[in-house]
């Protein structure tokens, strides 16, 4: 078994390249943001490089920020590329502009972001980590993590160098703390569930096509309903309003600081894919899932491969199978469970500490 060579100072400072927006949402945001919290229990510094891109959520982020300016006339036909507001060169050199070349590690999350940025990147820091979903460019790397299910070896191959240390699968899964804290309640508490009252709505930090609001129309009054609002959600005054005048209990929550406790009171959840899946099989949540971008699709893919969620072809269908089928949603949960624990940001800390 190799073992990493990143050598971690007992002070570190680590730089993460990372944005979010209304676009792409702010699932890579999120994740960094819960390894940059861990890191700083162990008294590193995290700095947080990000563009400022229209539905950022810059604000929300309580570690030290530097901000690249946004183009607004920049266009892209790459859709991750549109994403990240520039072109690869462009992005390199503003990041160097900014990193000030002390940086022990750079962590990189963005789909738009290969090893020829990486390349321009490594004279300015000591090693690279690049955190990644789809497996589907070359990386210049010593450390990968692709936290999703069913990632494996054979997916890098060709793709990162000989020394780099692969980090593959759910069990690096960065989620916050809270999640593996209450996991100790989920098996009494999923036990003792008889029958669906409450169902959680949540479809990522921006919504940008407003699923939760087609959804919301075809839910009826027969259950208490919890809608999680990003706060890069382009619909959060719609939803509010629309939710006024109707007859379902609905509750509309903006950027919930809660999540892992409005999960384990859920007994079913309606939602996207993406790192909020992983945190929903943690808390044994049975889930009707929609698949709302293209990295979402191997995720779904998997996850219902292993029975933990049904992927919403017919929103009244698959909820009528959940109601009418409580042996099916005891063993969703079970499943889910199973697939991932929520220590992931304390086991990848604890990787880089290898040395």
């Amino acid at each position: 078994m190799q073992t990493l060579a990143v050598i971690i100072p007992s002070e570190m400072n680590v730089v993460f390249r990372v944005d979010s927006s209304s676009q792409m949402g702010v699932g890579h945001l999120m994740r960094c943001l819960t390894l940059a919290d861990e890191l700083e229990k162990q008294n590193h510094n995290a700095t947080f490089i990000c563009r400022k891109l229209k539905g950022n959520l810059i604000k929300s982020i309580e570690h030290r920020v530097l901000i690249l300016p946004a183009d607004k006339d920049f266009q892209s036909d790459d859709l991750y590329l549109s994403w990240l507001g520039a072109t690869q060169e462009q992005d390199a050199k503003q990041t160097i502009q900014v990193i000030h070349d002390n940086a022990d590690l750079l962590i990189v999350d963005s789909y738009a972001l290969d090893e020829v940025w990486h390349k321009q990147l490594k004279p300015h820091a000591k090693k690279i980590m690049v955190i990644d979903d789809l497996a589907d460019r070359e990386f210049d790397c010593d450390v990968l993590l692709n936290q999703n299910l069913g990632s494996q070896k054979e997916d890098y191959q060709g793709k990162v160098l000989s020394d780099c240390e692969l980090l593959l699968g759910c069990d690096y899964a960065l989620l916050r703390p809270e999640f593996s804290e209450l996991r100790k309640q989920v098996k009494e508490k999923r036990k003792g569930t008889k029958e669906i009252k409450n169902i959680l709505i949540s479809m990522g930090g921006s919504d940008k096509n407003n699923v939760t609001y087609d959804i919301l129309q075809q839910l009826n009054n027969d259950f208490n309903v919890v809608v999680v609002l990003g706060g890069a959600s382009q619909h959060k005054k719609m939803i509010k309003e629309y939710v006024k005048d109707k007859s379902v209990k609905v509750k509309v929550i903006v950027n919930a600081d809660n999540m892992a406790e409005l999960m384990l009171k859920a007994d079913l959840a309606i939602g996207a894919g993406g790192t909020t899946s992983l945190e929903r099989c943690c808390l044994g949540l049975p889930t009707l899932l929609y698949v709302l971008s293209v990295n979402q699709r191997v995720i779904a893919e998997n996850l219902e491969n292993l029975g933990a969620v049904i992927t919403v072809r017919n929103l009244q269908d698959n909820l009528r199978t959940m109601l009418n089928d409580f042996k099916l949603w005891h063993e969703m949960s079970d499943k889910g469970q199973s697939i991932c624990d929520g220590t992931g940001a304390s086991k990848v800390l604890s990787k880089l500490c290898q040395t």
